[in-house]
């Protein structure tokens, strides 16, 4: 009977109640409590048992020998503390002390050694903002909430990935030289900047309007002083043609560069001119609208840069010679137009020297942290604009202001109103409940959801607009779930990017694309663009989701701690590994114990790998955290969700008139801006604006509102997003004038030029692809793909090639759109998820997202190459 109640009691005891179910699951697999026949129980062997510790003689394990000891010893009893030496531990507080077990183990000759203590502590980190940066709490051993907007404690993290809060670092303070070094180089950077910019002056070659004659006849415009290099670059306005309608018209303007060896020949006629004067360059061509449009249409800027011979510039400056501009036309009327001549343009060999040293400077400073990424945007854009000037290239006030993409800024400033004056409504807890309810307790379940609802948005909404609405909920989810929000809201802005490939409107270096006249007009419609790319895109969807759960095959790396459960489970593998290893294994009868021990071992290695694998609460938290969720997070305000819910249904409308080309009328920017003045309009407390006047006593108070509700409105808007996406624009215009973008893009050329005819199309789409996601994944991915259609266009045009365009278009669309998830500023949404992570108290640098989003980039564009290569290549999927 005494040993029918010790069974009892061990059944019940913690080590049976943490793997009660895990045990009845092996129980149908064919596991079973490791046991030996009673016959192989010796005295010598009960002596070992004997000295083991309570909780493990009294384990089913290890029935064989109480039943013999019983037999021939009688009972055997116990200290309850001596059966349970980890007590109840119900809560996170006494699992988070310090605990001691001590083992006595009597060898062969009778002598008794004891073990080492085994201790664990589990490192209690900061769990809020004050407490993290030094101020008292009031108890470190509590178990934070997992909801009501609090921040689980970060106790376990096997995964590596960033946890804490956003709190400001002191290791500058509590390092001298490094905070004093910092401090150094950033001000040698800024006064480096300041005496450039006070040593050059603005560049603004003053343009002059000329009339060019009909019927070939010439006319000539002197160039005023000779270059200071082989290079003169010249810029004309006028009623041209784009490239991509060069072949629509046969009006031709022809521009070439003569000089003459002397002025003092310039008032002879022309034909004695011609004994004196010499061409410096051939001829530029230039297509023209008919006449009949010149007073309709708008001016279009050409630009090209003409290179003289080394002797024949030195001759010019022996003679004292000049440069002149000559222009023909074939057409039956004249043309007029502005000339501008530069006669000092950049250095392209300095100015893709000095573009590269830039980017370089831009990515230590965010990489290491130096300062936060948008005062580095903000130094490194300053830089680039002092390097123009020492390239004798310095912009203007208005250039620069015209470099920055003002609908991008104005639909990230609408969109997060937008989104700021919804969450107001309690809608993004709501739906996180809701979320929280499908997923039944599944972590996996719930993050696959939300990267394929995210996928599905952002295949008709932009990336960025997706990312600010899905963030918020993620965050709620992550939460109440205990999940670390960091890694989730990556796999949620890769998702995003992924999805904006599907349809033109997506992504904007789609849009660049489609908006291409020679690509719309060789049948790339919308219609096969979503086809084609949505194949594509459901296969690197899987390959993501695969890559996800292999890359946090081990669920408690998306976990902020480890569940009870799996804790108690390690501590016994412990506790029976450290009294395997005290029996000595000199005779057979200890290596019966010791072979009894190491199947349980195996057992709850078996168990533990189990419960890790599937990523499932507990069912009576679930319904407890479901319960208290429900109650907690309902709609606050259900007339402001409907009406923002109505405004979003209309920016979204607009959205799609916007893509329709016959009626477009609204860039995305304004449609966004119009929808949120028209929220604020709409908002409850502008509803009662009638009520609030009749009141006579508010008189005062209309005409002198408070200032509260605008402030707190204002307060909603990631200023330091904006202001890195402004810089980052001026940024990349800067490397893009000194050259580095247009000496890729020749690079691409050449190299697809020298393959042979028969392996030209699998080279174009490789390199076409992967040019594209590596540039894209460090510069922005807007010129890269102006750059890149540029290339693809005059690829096709070229009839000795003989490449098919819409291969080359789709390598195009997946390169850029898939490259933005290699780093943290290679997409605009992946800054944008950073600047809302850090707004809920969740920082991640640049190198916590390359270490996940550079590996799934390269996963990504292999997969996308392979469909390329055996849709087109293989197949011949034209």
């Amino acid at each position: 009977m005494g040993l029918l109640k010790r069974l009892k009691h061990g059944n019940n005891g913690s080590n049976n109640r943490a793997t009660k179910n895990d045990k009845k699951k092996g129980d149908k697999s064919g596991e079973s409590e490791p046991s030996i026949p009673l016959s192989e129980v010796t005295e010598a062997s009960l002596e070992v048992w004997r000295g083991l510790p309570a909780k493990i003689r009294q384990d089913p394990s290890m029935v064989s020998f109480q039943v013999e000891n019983e037999r021939l010893h009688g009972e055997l009893f116990d200290n309850q503390d001596d059966i349970n030496p980890f007590g109840e531990a119900d809560d996170e507080s006494s699992q988070d002390n310090s605990e001691f077990i001590t083992i006595n183990v009597t060898n062969e000759t009778g002598e008794s050694r004891e073990l080492d203590h085994i201790k664990e502590k589990d490192a209690i980190q900061p769990t809020h903002a004050h407490q993290a940066i030094g101020q008292p709490a009031a108890s470190t051993s509590t178990a934070t909430s997992t909801f009501r907007g609090s921040i689980p404690t970060a106790n376990y993290n096997p995964g590596g990935l960033p946890t804490q809060l956003h709190v400001p670092k002191n290791d500058d303070h509590a390092n001298p030289f490094k905070n004093n070094s910092k401090i150094v180089c950033l001000f040698f950077a800024w006064f480096f900047v300041m005496i450039l910019l006070m040593l050059t002056k603005e560049k603004d070659p003053h343009s002059k309007q000329i009339s060019v004659p009909a019927y070939d006849s010439m006319k000539s415009f002197i160039v005023p002083t000779l270059p200071t290099s082989n290079t003169v670059k010249i810029s004309i306005y006028g009623a041209f043609l784009s490239d991509d309608f060069a072949n629509m018209s046969s009006n031709v303007l022809e521009l070439q560069l003569q000089g003459i060896m002397s002025n003092l020949h310039l008032n002879q006629t022309s034909d004695e001119l011609k004994n004196y004067t010499t061409d410096l360059t051939n001829i530029w061509k230039v297509p023209c609208l008919p006449p009949n449009e010149f007073d309709t249409t708008n001016l279009l800027k050409k630009h090209h840069t003409f290179t003289i011979k080394s002797e024949d510039r030195e001759k010019l400056v022996e003679n004292d010679g000049i440069i002149r501009v000559i222009f023909k036309s074939n057409m039956n009327v004249n043309l007029p137009l502005k000339i501008a001549v530069d006669t000092s343009p950049i250095n392209q060999e300095l100015g893709i020297l000095y573009s590269a040293f830039v980017l370089v400077f831009l990515y230590a400073l965010i990489i290491w942290e130096v300062v936060h990424r948008t005062f580095a945007a903000i130094l490194a854009s300053c830089l680039s604009i002092a390097l123009l000037a020492a390239l004798n290239d310095r912009p203007t006030v208005e250039e620069i202001i015209s470099w920055i993409d003002v609908e991008i800024v104005l639909l990230l400033f609408s969109m997060m109103l937008l989104v700021g004056i919804m969450t107001e409504t309690g809608v993004f807890d709501y739906l996180a409940v809701y979320a929280y309810k499908i997923a039944n307790g599944s972590i996996w379940a719930l993050i696959h959801c939300l990267c394929i609802f995210t996928t599905l948005i952002s295949a008709f909404l932009d990336n960025v607009t997706t990312v600010l609405l899905m963030a918020p909920v993620t965050v709620r989810l992550c939460e109440v779930m205990d999940l670390n929000p960091i890694p989730v809201l990556m796999a949620i802005v890769v998702h995003a990017n992924i999805g904006g490939l599907m349809t033109p409107v997506g992504d904007p270096p789609n849009i660049i694309i489609t908006s291409n006249h020679y690509i719309l007009t060789h049948g790339v419609t919308f219609l096969i663009f979503t086809v084609h790319m949505t194949v594509g895109v459901i296969i690197l969807t899987i390959s993501t989701s695969l890559h996800l759960r292999w890359k946090f095959r081990n669920i408690n790396s998306l976990l902020f701690h480890e569940s009870k459960e799996i804790k108690e489970l390690r501590r016994n593998i412990l506790v029976w590994q450290r009294a395997a290893q005290s029996i000595s294994p000199f005779t057979k009868d200890a290596n019966i114990v010791k072979e009894t021990i190491m199947r349980k071992v195996k057992i709850l290695k078996h168990q533990l790998k189990k419960r890790i694998a599937k990523g499932v609460l507990p069912s009576d938290r679930y319904k407890r955290t479901l319960e208290e969720m429900q109650n907690e997070f309902p709609i606050k305000n259900k007339p402001l969700l409907i009406k923002s819910s109505f405004v979003l249904l209309f920016i979204v409308a607009l959205f799609f008139i916007e893509s329709i080309d016959s009626i477009r009328s609204l860039s995305v920017g304004w449609s966004a801006l119009l929808g949120v003045i028209l929220l604020l309009i709409i908002a409850d407390k502008y509803a009662k604006l009638f009520k609030f006047i009749m009141n006579i006593n508010n008189i005062k108070q209309f005409f002198f509102p408070p200032r509260n509700d605008m402030d707190a409105v204002l307060h909603k808007i990631e200023w330091p997003t904006l202001i890195f996406f402004a810089a980052m624009f001026v940024l990349m215009e800067s490397v893009e004038r000194m050259g580095l973008i247009d000496c890729i893009g020749k690079l691409t050329e050449l190299i697809i030029l020298s393959v042979s005819e028969g392996h030209r199309l699998a080279v174009a789409l490789i390199i076409i692809l992967w040019l594209s996601a590596i540039t894209s994944a460090f510069v922005d991915s807007i010129p890269v793909t102006t750059m890149m259609t540029k290339i693809v266009v005059n690829l096709a045009k070229n009839k000795a090639l003989g490449l098919p365009l819409h291969p080359l278009v789709w390598a195009l669309a997946f390169g850029p759109c898939l490259g933005g998830n290699g780093t943290l500023i290679g997409g605009s949404a992946n800054i944008l998820v950073a600047g809302i992570a850090e707004q809920h108290g969740y920082r991640f640098s640049f190198m916590d997202y390359f270490r996940l989003g550079f590996p799934i980039m390269l996963v990504s564009v292999a997969t996308a190459t392979a469909y390329l290569l055996g849709a087109h290549v293989v197949f011949g999927w034209q």
